[in-house]
C-alpha cells in the first residue's frame, strides 16, 4: 500500500504530539505497523529512483563479449569489434539467437564506460590588454552593389569592449589593415592579440606548428605586441570574440548597411561601438566604458611611425602591360609590357612600380573568384592631376561596347599638351570642368588640361 506524502506528515505531526501507534492508524486510516513505520522514519530525504533490471537474452553472453572489447584496446581503431561482427560471432560460435539492437545496446553502454574521461572544460580568465581577433562574414551595399563584406573583429574579454573593422578580404593585408585601424581609434595596442586557426595571418603547416605570413611578422615587430594563436576546431578557447561576432553583426548589419565605401562603412561601425561602450557589464554590474579605462593602462602606446601594411612582389608584365596575381591582372599599361615591375599588394590598392622607384600605377585590389582585368582609374599624374582629382571619375564614366573601360594613362611621362590614354572614355562637361579637362579627343584617345599644361 503506497501512502501519500500528506499522511506520512500527518503521521509524523501526531508522533510529534506524543499520539500513541494505535489511535494514530485509526484516526489516519492505516496499519498500526505502517504508522509506526513513518513515525520512526529518521530520513526523509529523496532517493534515487530504483530500476528493476529485466533479463535479456544477451546477459549468458556479457563476459564474452566484454572480454572481446577488452582486447579490443590493444587493437588499431579500425580494426576492433563492431556491434555487427560482436552480433555474427556470438552467432555462429555461441549460438545466440537474440536481436542484433540489444547487442547493439550493450557494445555501446560498455564502450561508453571504458572511454577517456575528456579534459573537461573551464571558463578561462582574460587579464587586462589582452584582445581575442576573428573574422565574420556579412551582407552590406557597398557602392551600390550588394557584396559580403568580411568584418575583423577585436574584442577584448576583460572589460568586454569590442570593435569591428569592414574589409574585403582576410588575408595578411586585410588582419593588418583592420588591427591598425583599431589601434588608431583606441590611441593603444593590445599587449597580446590572439587569433583563431592562424587564418590570414599565418598558416598551420601542422598541428602545433604555425608559420608567420612576412607582413604580418613586420606589423607584430613594428607595434611591439605578442601574438596567439589558439587551436584549430576550439571555439572555445575564445568565447568572447565568437560571442562579439554574432552579437555585432545582429546589432550593425540589421538591416543590411549601405555605405560609399569599406572606410565609410568602418567608420560608421566605430561609433556605433563606441556607443555600446555604455553598456553595463553582464556580470560585473559596472560600466564596459569604465572597465575599459582600466583597461588601457595595461596596454601600449602607438609607435610615432605609421606601419605601411604592404606586401612587395615582383612581377614581369605580360606582352599587354598586364601583371597577374591571384589569378587577376592589374594593368600597368601597354608601354610597360616586358618590363620587371615591383607590385605592392595593400587591402585596397595595389601599387606598381619599376625597379628604379617610378610611379606606374595604383589600381584598385581585386577580391572574388572571378578572374578580371583590373584598370586603374585615377593614375593621371602624367596630365598633372593628383590621386584626389580623379576620386570620382567611376562614376563620370560610363561602359561602352559591353566593356567595363575607364580613363586610364599609359607611361608616367609627360608627352606635351597631349597625353595618351589606353581607351575611349566618357568624360561629361561638368566633370570636365570641374577637374580642369579641356577635351577629350576620342578619335586620337587624347586629353588636355583646361590650363594647357
Amino acid at each position: 500500500m503506497t501512502v501519500s506524502t500528506p499522511v506520512r506528515q500527518h503521521i509524523r505531526i501526531l508522533d510529534a504530539q506524543g499520539v500513541s501507534w494505535r489511535r494514530m492508524a485509526r484516526e489516519v486510516g492505516v496499519s498500526r505497523q505502517t504508522a509506526g513505520k513513518y513515525a520512526e522514519l529518521e530520513d526523509c530525504s529523496p532517493k534515487p529512483p530504483e530500476h528493476a533490471k529485466s533479463k535479456s537474452k544477451p546477459d549468458p553472453f556479457k563476459p564474452v563479449i566484454d572480454k572481446w572489447l577488452e582486447s579490443d584496446r590493444l587493437m588499431p581503431r579500425k580494426q576492433r569489434h563492431t556491434a555487427m561482427r560482436v552480433r555474427h560471432r556470438l552467432r555462429d560460435e555461441h549460438g545466440y539467437e537474440g536481436s542484433y539492437q540489444l547487442v547493439r545496446r550493450y557494445v555501446r553502454q560498455r564502450k561508453r564506460d571504458w572511454g577517456d574521461p575528456g579534459d573537461g572544460f573551464m571558463e578561462p580568465r582574460w587579464e587586462p590588454g589582452i584582445a581575442q581577433v576573428d573574422f565574420g562574414e556579412g551582407l552590406a551595399c557597398i557602392r551600390g552593389a550588394r557584396v559580403k563584406v568580411r568584418c575583423l573583429v577585436v574584442a577584448f574579454p576583460y572589460s568586454n569592449m569590442r570593435w569591428v573593422v569592414a574589409l574585403p578580404g582576410e588575408n595578411a593585408e586585410c588582419v593588418c589593415e583592420g588591427l591598425e585601424t583599431v589601434f588608431g581609434h583606441i590611441g593603444l595596442a593590445p599587449r597580446v592579440p590572439v587569433f583563431d586557426n592562424a587564418t590570414g595571418a599565418a598558416h598551420r603547416v601542422a598541428w602545433d606548428e604555425i608559420t608567420v605570413v612576412d607582413v604580418f611578422r613586420r606589423f607584430v615587430e613594428h607595434y611591439r605586441v605578442e601574438v596567439g594563436f589558439r587551436n584549430p576546431a576550439s571555439g572555445w578557447e575564445k568565447g568572447s570574440v565568437e560571442n562579439a561576432v554574432g552579437f555585432l553583426r545582429r546589432d550593425l548589419m540589421v538591416p543590411m548597411p549601405n555605405a560609399e565605401s569599406y572606410r565609410k562603412l568602418t567608420s560608421w561601425m566605430l561609433s556605433r561601438c563606441d556607443g555600446i561602450a555604455g553598456d553595463t557589464h553582464c556580470r560585473k554590474d559596472v560600466p564596459i566604458s569604465d572597465l575599459f579605462a582600466g583597461e588601457k593602462t595595461r596596454m601600449l602606446p602607438l609607435p610615432r611611425v605609421p606601419y605601411d601594411v604592404c606586401r612587395w612582389v615582383t612581377l614581369r608584365a605580360d606582352r599587354e602591360g598586364n601583371v597577374e596575381i591571384d589569378s587577376d591582372r592589374y594593368l600597368a599599361g601597354p608601354s610597360w609590357h616586358g618590363w620587371t615591375l615591383e607590385v605592392g599588394l595593400r587591402a585596397f590598392q595595389v601599387e606598381i612600380r619599376t625597379q628604379d622607384g617610378r610611379f606606374v600605377a595604383k589600381p584598385p585590389r581585386a577580391y572574388g573568384r572571378a578572374a578580371r582585368t583590373v584598370r586603374c582609374l585615377c593614375s593621371i599624374s602624367c596630365c598633372g592631376f593628383s590621386h584626389d582629382d580623379f576620386s570620382g571619375l567611376g562614376r563620370a564614366c560610363r561602359p561602352r561596347n559591353g566593356l567595363n573601360w575607364m580613363v586610364l594613362v599609359s607611361p608616367p611621362e609627360r608627352t606635351g599638351k597631349d597625353y595618351d590614354q589606353h581607351a575611349p572614355s566618357t568624360v561629361y562637361p561638368s566633370f570636365a570642368a570641374e577637374r580642369g579637362i579641356r577635351r577629350v579627343d576620342r578619335a586620337e584617345n587624347t586629353c588636355q588640361r583646361a590650363d594647357g599644361a
